[in-house]
C-alpha cells in the first residue's frame, strides 16, 4: 500500500512539474520591456498585434488570431498596429489606417491578406490599392480623400513611435499591456502564441 501511495505521489509530482514547465517563461517565451509603453485604454488589458499584410507568418496567424480576439472578455482591448519598415510596408500601413478611418477594416482586411498571398494583386501603388478597395463596395472618392487625410498621417506617425518603443524588429509580434513582447518563434508556434497571450493577460488581471 505504501509503495502504491509513493508511486501515486511520484506520478502526481511529475504531472505538476510538467504543468509548471508548460507555463511561458520570461526571457524564453516572452520578454519584459525595460520601459513600459502607455496603453490606449488604461482600464483594460491591451493586446497589440504588429503585422504586415505581406508577411506570410502574419497571414498564417490571422485565422487563429481573428477567432481568438473575437472571444476576448470585456476587460481586454485588442489593437492591430501595422509595422512600418519603409517602402511597401509603409504603403500597406497607410492602407490599413485609411480603412480604419472609414470604419471598414473588417470588410476588407482578410481580402487584402488573400490577395497578396494568393498573388492575385500586388497592391504596390496607391492607384492599385484604390482600385482594389473600390471593387469591394468602398466608395473610391471617400477612400482617396481619407488616404491623404491628417487623421491617417497622424496614425502612421503614432505607429512608427510604437514600433520603436516596443523595440520590434519583425512581425508578427504581440505586446501585452505595453510590457511584454513575444512572437511565433519565441512562443513555439501559432497555438502557443495565443497561449502566451492568454497567460500574460491572466497575469496582468491578477496584478493588484
Amino acid at each position: 500500500m505504501r509503495k502504491l501511495l509513493l508511486s501515486c505521489f511520484a506520478a502526481l509530482s511529475l504531472v505538476c512539474t510538467s504543468i509548471a514547465a508548460a507555463q511561458p517563461v520570461e526571457g524564453q517565451n516572452y520578454i519584459k520591456l525595460a520601459t513600459p509603453v502607455s496603453t490606449q485604454a488604461p482600464d483594460k488589458i491591451e493586446v497589440v498585434e504588429l503585422f504586415w499584410y505581406g508577411c506570410q507568418y502574419c497571414y498564417q496567424l490571422e485565422p487563429s488570431l481573428d477567432t481568438w480576439q473575437k472571444e476576448l472578455p470585456e476587460d481586454v482591448n485588442f489593437v492591430r498596429v501595422p509595422a512600418m519598415f519603409g517602402g511597401i510596408w509603409d504603403l500597406h500601413a497607410q492602407l490599413f489606417y485609411t480603412l480604419e478611418a472609414l470604419g471598414v477594416t473588417e470588410q476588407v482586411h482578410n481580402d487584402i491578406f488573400s490577395a497578396l498571398h494568393n498573388r492575385t494583386h500586388r497592391l504596390a501603388t496607391a492607384g492599385e490599392i484604390s482600385n482594389f478597395v473600390a471593387q469591394r463596395d468602398i466608395d473610391k472618392e471617400s477612400f482617396d480623400k481619407a488616404w491623404n487625410s491628417f487623421a491617417v498621417k497622424s496614425q502612421l506617425q503614432k505607429a512608427k513611435r510604437l514600433a520603436i518603443a516596443y523595440q520590434v524588429t519583425g512581425v508578427p509580434s504581440l505586446v501585452v499591456e505595453g510590457k511584454y513582447r513575444f512572437d511565433i518563434g519565441s512562443a513555439g508556434g501559432i497555438p502557443q502564441t495565443l497561449e502566451v497571450a492568454d497567460f500574460l493577460i491572466e497575469q496582468e488581471r491578477a496584478t493588484p
